[in-house]
């Protein structure tokens, strides 16, 4: 009869009738009994989970809470009864009752922690506010990080950035500065950050390792409403940067040449027209027009067309300096605005472009015929430069059609 009444068989005699999901765990942390009750509320048989860490049954927001009781129980302290979140085989979240009770080796020390939890039923909606904030907290796409006044980071949460996984808490201990890469107080995105210090609700965007972020900032204050330091939240806006540039590059310039289209063009005269005028620095407007391109239209058809006017756009392209414009103004006519340029300058660069067109050895042969205005000499508002540089242009192909009817007689 002694033997029927050892401890291990009384034991394993609860752990086989009681409701309560009753399980041992060594403080390492790993399973080390496991009750049919835990069976039954967690989905795993025994040889299952016997051996295996309890954090597998835990959410990530639960696994520092876990860590804590171990702690305790090490330091002889009461651990008594809480409500935890823990999870099913099949992933569904549990809210469970547990009551904690240390375990003592014969020596009297603490050797491991038994739990006995039981399932508690969700009130109002399937998960209680708080628990959704917390996991909305994990999942959240970006980063969201509190920092003290000295800006060093006190809490993280989020999902983190592309190609980064940050966990919760992973930053604590870091500053701003370093987490971001960042080492000037007074420049992006450390000034947002002392600005919300001093009450400031900021935002900027930064470039962080080919990546675009948007940073939000907004102080952090107590209860009695005294700034205690401040919150960041970083969203990876990268894609959505790239896809506006796209779309403002597509409206600002010309399909078939590349070059920048009418509207563009206007829009940049017109604020240089007015920067010169403040300046007094002259500048010059070059109006271009393709020599013939209805002949070659009628002649070798309208794709040849187009590979001549593109064949002028990459004339324009390489005969200018990155700080000009070059423009399809419509139809065969190019434009150029050649910034800070005299009348010796914009020659040069009209003789350029002949000399390049001369030396193509692509057929059909290409010329163009070019007009020029300068500022202030010739206009001092884009509708006078342009009309200057018209009147050139028109006297120009006049010219060149007399010479090549010269040349065919």
């Amino acid at each position: 009869m002694s033997q029927e009444l050892r401890p291990e068989r009384m034991l394993a005699a609860v752990l086989e009738t009681t409701e309560e999901a009753v399980l041992g765990i060594d403080l390492a942390g790993s399973i080390v009994t496991w009750s049919r009750g835990a069976e039954r509320l967690y989905g795993y048989a025994a040889e299952d989970v016997i051996g295996t860490p309890l954090v597998q049954l835990t959410p990530l927001y639960e696994a520092a809470g876990h860590q804590e009781v171990l702690s305790r129980a090490r330091m002889g302290e009461a651990l008594g009864t809480e409500v935890v979140e823990r999870l099913h085989r099949s992933g569904k979240l549990l809210r469970l009752s547990v009551r904690r009770t240390a375990v003592l080796d014969r020596a009297g020390e603490t050797s491991g922690v038994l739990e006995a939890g039981r399932l508690l039923e969700w009130s109002g909606s399937d998960i209680p506010a708080e628990v959704q904030l917390r996991l909305a907290a994990e999942q959240m796409p970006g980063l969201v990080w509190v920092a003290d006044r000295n800006l060093r980071i006190t809490a993280n949460w989020g999902m983190g950035l592309p190609g980064k996984a940050i966990r919760a808490g992973s930053l604590v201990g870091k500053t701003v500065g370093e987490f971001l890469e960042a080492g000037d107080p007074h420049a992006t995105p450390l000034a947002e950050h002392y600005e919300a210090l001093q009450g400031d609700h900021s935002e900027c965007e930064y470039q962080r390792k080919q990546r675009t972020l948007e940073i939000r900032v907004v102080p952090l204050r107590s209860c009695t409403g005294d700034i205690t330091g401040c919150i960041g939240v970083a969203a990876d806006v990268t894609h959505r940067k790239e896809t506006e540039e796209h779309i403002r590059y597509q409206a600002a310039h010309d399909a078939l040449t590349g070059l920048a289209n009418y509207r563009e063009f206007m829009d940049t005269l017109d604020r240089e027209v007015r920067r010169a005028d403040r300046s007094r620095h002259p500048f010059t407007v070059l109006l271009l027009d393709l020599d013939d391109l209805k002949v070659i239209n009628d002649r070798l058809g309208h794709l040849e067309g187009n590979r001549a006017l593109k064949r002028i756009a990459g004339v324009l392209k390489e005969q200018c300096r990155s700080t000009d414009l070059a423009a399809r103004y419509g139809g065969d006519e190019f434009a150029v605005v050649l910034i800070d340029s005299d009348l010796g300058m914009a020659e040069h660069v009209c003789e350029r472009i002949e000399a390049s067109l001369n030396r193509d050895a692509q057929t059909p042969k290409l010329s163009v015929s070019i007009g020029l205005g300068l500022f202030p000499e010739d206009g001092r508002t884009a509708h006078e430069l342009l009309q200057a540089a018209d009147q050139k242009l028109y006297r120009c192909k006049k010219s060149s059609r007399e010479r090549r009817n010269v040349a065919v007689r």
